[in-house]
């Protein structure tokens, strides 16, 4: 842990200073020159940090910029889609959430509540797995067979009884959501839980993130989920749209 404080107050230095020799990195660290070369070496091995060749110090390297452009694509997203989320969540009732893809995982990073009065818990900011969730199967239906693989890794975990553990039964579902351009899930990651979800593409119509509705099932019946199913499409072309996407 100790390391990793470093590393971050050293990107923490070069940012404040703009260019700073390891001498200097060490004083401020208090720290030996040998170690605090060591992680200046680790960080422009990551890219994060390059150096001056002509004077020999370190300025911030081009993957800082990868990181913040990744933060700046979800903070556009959230911008963009609050407005019609609060709306969708009105005109459902229902919670609405936006998730994107990240690390195997889909991570919330929205959240609006509807009103009903019987809610969903806070999602913002938990990772909840991509097979057994309708945000999950929407996100990997933008990918390839090999790249929803590699989302998944090996195993699929049960949840429920209806959790869909078989890869083959699961991709089979993904390419029909492909199709379809939405998911329904009931039950698979909660009994009584059932959500819609359809895609948000950016400008190259790649599917960056996705939009959901979701309630306890004994409220959210067929014909309520088939309403904001039709409504879910609406809103997350709308959002795509203001993301600089334009359908063919």
């Amino acid at each position: 842990m100790q390391s990793v404080d470093r590393a971050v107050t050293i990107l923490e230095i070069i940012a404040r200073v703009g260019l700073v020799g390891a001498t200097d990195i060490a004083a401020e660290l208090g720290v030996h020159k040998s170690t605090a070369s060591r992680i200046v070496a680790t960080l422009e091995a990551r890219g994060l940090v390059e150096q001056d060749h002509h004077r020999g110090k370190y300025r911030l390297g081009l993957g800082i910029l990868r990181l913040a452009g990744a933060t700046t694509a979800r903070l556009d997203i959230v911008q963009e889609a609050r407005p019609i989320a609060k709306l969708l969540a009105e005109q459902t009732g229902e919670t609405v959430n936006i998730a994107v893809l990240s690390d195997g995982a889909a991570l919330y990073l929205d959240q609006v509540s509807g009103t009903a009065s019987v809610q969903s818990h806070n999602w913002v900011g938990q990772r909840i797995p991509l097979h057994a969730t309708s945000n999950g199967k929407v996100l990997l239906s933008g990918l390839s067979e090999a790249g929803i693989r590699t989302a998944l890794g090996s195993k699929l975990p049960t949840y429920t009884p209806h959790t869909v553990t078989s890869l083959p039964r699961l991709l089979t579902e993904i390419a029909e959501v492909a199709e379809q351009g939405s998911s329904v899930v009931s039950d698979e990651l909660e009994v009584g839980l059932t959500a819609v979800s359809a895609p948000i593409r950016n400008a190259h119509g790649d599917i960056i993130a996705s939009i959901s509705a979701s309630g306890p099932g004994f409220r959210f019946t067929d014909a309520l989920v088939e309403s904001a199913r039709k409504l879910l499409v609406k809103a997350a072309a709308d959002i795509s749209a203001r993301l600089g996407w334009r359908e063919a």
